[in-house]
């Protein structure tokens, strides 16, 4: 079932919670090669983040103890593969690809996420917390750097970023434990490899 799960996320085209694209009644914008570009660029990293993404809550929900944060882990994936779609399509409208590295992301996050939950719930829940807020902010830099013509990547990258916050808020709620500094400044750093490298390739 993990195997499954890894090669619909990467490659194809995951189960949802079946809620609508939020850019699917706006007009294909009217874009410049440059901006185009740009905007592909943008949307293949978050396209990247979200492959990320559901490899940590699996490999989180695998490890995990309790039943209720396996639940809760469970929603938020489904929610990410809204996201994976949702950033598939968009793709595909900007003529572009996703990262040719989804395996590599897909199989780092897992280990990770799959870490995570062997050592505890609550620390578990805290790097879910912590992950998701680093999202948020990353989403808010995209919505500064993409041109404010592309109202299709806006209206998909202004619904992430709310589904984001909640996962954030959801997991505090249910017992997450503060994560150390250094841990945190860690995950930043190996985040900002990823979409580095997600940018070109």
């Amino acid at each position: 079932m993990q195997l499954d799960t890894a090669l619909s996320s990467v490659f194809g085209n995951p189960p949802g919670t079946g809620r609508s694209n939020p850019a699917q009644d706006l007009a294909e914008p009217e874009l410049t090669a440059a901006e185009r570009k740009h905007s592909a660029a943008l949307m293949r990293i978050n396209h990247a983040g979200e492959v990320c993404a559901q490899a940590l809550y699996q490999g989180q929900a695998l490890t995990a103890r309790n039943q209720e944060v396996r639940d809760s882990m469970q929603q938020a994936s489904d929610e990410e593969n809204d996201h994976l779609l949702w950033c598939n399509q968009r793709l595909q409208e900007l003529e572009s690809h996703p990262s040719y590295l989804g395996p590599l992301w897909y199989t780092g996050s897992f280990a990770i996420g799959a870490l995570a939950g062997a050592i505890g719930d609550r620390w578990s829940l805290g790097f879910v917390a912590e992950t998701e807020r680093q999202v948020v902010k990353h989403l808010e830099g995209h919505l500064q750097r993409i041109s404010n013509k592309d109202e299709k990547s806006i209206a998909i990258l202004e619904q992430m970023k709310s589904d984001e916050a909640a996962h954030a808020t959801n997991a505090v709620k249910s017992g997450a434990a503060e994560l150390p500094a250094a841990v945190k400044k860690l995950m930043t750093l190996t985040s900002k490899v990823m979409t580095k490298t997600a940018y070109w390739v």
